[in-house]
């Protein structure tokens, strides 16, 4: 039977980890801090210009960056 322990304590809130100069990491990779935010990569609406994507591919890139988003991994600022 497998033990898990909370981060949360039961918030309703949920848990925060970390802080916005802090640094982070998962499955034992190096902590770093969140990637600066830069219009030309972060934002949809320039992978949507692509003539290399079609809308299957574009509607997975924006479902995976607004996974990122959620996480807190994705710059948006």
């Amino acid at each position: 039977m497998a033990t898990y322990e909370r981060v949360d304590y039961g918030s309703d809130d949920g848990a925060q980890l970390g802080a916005t100069d802090g640094k982070i990491a998962f499955y034992g990779r190096t902590p770093v801090v969140i990637r600066p935010y830069s219009s030309a990569v972060h934002a949809s609406s320039a992978a949507s210009v692509s003539s290399s994507f079609g809308a299957t591919q574009l509607a997975i890139l924006q479902e995976i960056q607004t996974t990122l988003i959620g996480l807190g991994i994705w710059a948006t600022v």
